[in-house]
């Protein structure tokens, strides 16, 4: 008997994941990739700069910034030096801290991005994780309308982008917009002012349990009788073309400044919306939409897809006029949304919008000769330094055997020499998928032009 039977078996890890944590295979992380990248070069095209922030924070940053419901769902714990720490549960919060403690530096107004991860602990379902991506733009540093106008601008961009499969198509969308102003104006009027926060919540909750539930949550939670909370429903339930809702309102917040500065401030953001192009109808006024967080005071987004409105937004935000002050004494006003990635993900997966490939590269090169196997190097070389992709079999396997992994990596062309064509200077450009091929010169630059002309 050997040494090596004496020794006790090694239990085996059983390989998984966290509940509501998952790993991603490369025929999801490519198009996510992709995603993100169209999603950064619109938040550039605006003149948003990108900045990080980690992933944990003292826990007093973090907590009492959100709602009830994510205080409850934060991750927190004490670190190594005892101190009361918690995991970021969005990246609004800490570019508030961010921007108060490096204002010197940044200087405002400032405009930034941020794409990372965020954690919480909540229950999860189609579409929601408890670890998942934002990606979020805000501008600091102005209260002035045309940042909101902007705001729209950039929602209704990036959701143009979000198909993968062809260039210039899109999923349909619908961009909910609102005014915590309106909302709060509403409640000053009738004697609500010191209950918003219970108010604003219990409304946000109107279209999933609807106005008698709300109405009775509102009597319960924020000491408001019958009468007032179906006051407040009245206002929320004003509906019709936009033009109509906001001629509504503003009878109905008749004498409530603040109501009335929030109707006005819709009309020019949806005008200037219409006056740059966009569909009259994308752009919806909705006073029922609170948006769960406590911070926003002014303009608020929500924004769904057409086809799938039980997903719920993909794309929310608004002012936030007051968030910043926690930590310093200068007034920092701000506005911006945020992207959820991995539910917009699950929505365009639902709706057959993701090309999945495993396979970064467009050209696959099969070793078909390896005596060729320098040659093969060389012209991947020559492609590479031109902008394309190649990916070089590394064994001499069946050529049959390689081109069916090709196929299986989602690979589009194929790039087949032999013997008789590298002395010939030629190869067999294969299209993997209309099947067709050609013969093309091996010449870099002639290549190139060949590979690009298939493409379009």
């Amino acid at each position: 008997m050997s040494a090596a039977d004496n020794q006790p078996k090694r239990k085996l890890i059983e390989p998984r994941t966290l509940k509501g944590f998952r790993d991603f295979l490369p025929e999801a992380m490519i198009p996510r990739e992709r995603l993100i990248e169209r999603v950064t070069k619109v938040y550039r095209n605006y003149g948003f700069c990108p900045i990080d922030t980690p992933v944990l924070e003292y826990l007093e940053i973090l907590m009492g910034k959100g709602s009830e419901e994510t205080d409850k769902q934060l991750y927190r714990f004490k670190d190594s030096g005892g101190r009361d720490v918690g995991m970021r549960f969005d990246l609004t919060v800490p570019f508030a801290r961010f921007s108060a403690q490096h204002l010197g530096e940044i200087g405002v107004p400032f405009k930034r991005y941020h794409l990372a991860k965020v954690w919480r602990g909540e229950n999860t379902q189609a579409g929601r994780y408890r670890e998942f991506m934002q990606c979020d733009f805000d501008t600091i540093g102005t209260t002035g309308v045309i940042s909101d106008i902007e705001t729209a601008l950039v929602i209704n961009d990036i959701l143009e982008r979000v198909d993968l499969r062809t260039e210039g198509s899109f999923a349909k969308f619908t961009v909910h917009i609102n005014s915590r102003k309106i909302l709060n104006g509403a409640l000053e009027k009738i004697g609500l002012s010191q209950s918003a926060v219970p108010v604003l919540r219990a409304l946000d909750k109107l279209a999933k349990i609807g106005s008698d539930a709300v109405v009775a949550e509102m009597t319960q939670t924020a000491n408001a009788t019958e009468e007032q909370a179906r006051a407040i429903l009245d206002v929320a339930s004003a509906n019709g073309t936009n033009e109509e809702i906001l001629s509504r309102l503003e009878t109905l917040l008749a004498g409530a400044e603040l109501g009335l500065e929030g109707v006005a401030e819709l009309r020019q953001i949806l005008e200037a919306v219409k006056a740059a192009g966009i569909p009259e109808q994308r752009f919806v006024l909705d006073v029922s939409i609170a948006r769960g967080l406590d911070y926003y005071t002014g303009v608020i987004f929500e924004s769904f897809l057409d086809e799938l409105p039980t997903l719920g937004s993909v794309c929310s935000g608004g002012r936030y006029d007051n968030l910043a002050e926690l930590y310093t004494k200068q007034k920092l006003p701000g506005v911006g949304a945020s992207l959820g990635l991995d539910r917009l993900f699950a929505g365009l997966e639902e709706l057959n919008m993701i090309e999945k490939v495993f396979s970064t590269a467009e050209v696959f090169i099969p070793l078909f000769d390896i005596n060729l196997s320098t040659k093969y190097c060389a012209i991947a070389a020559q492609l590479r330094k031109r902008g394309i992709g190649v990916e070089l079999y590394p064994e001499p396997k069946k050529l049959g055997q390689q081109l069916k992994y090709a196929d299986k990596k989602g690979f589009k062309f194929a790039l087949v020499v032999g013997s008789d064509e590298a002395e010939r200077g030629v190869a067999n450009l294969k299209d993997l998928r209309s099947g067709g091929q050609q013969e093309v010169s091996l010449d870099p630059e002639a290549l190139v032009s060949a590979l690009l002309s298939q493409q379009s």
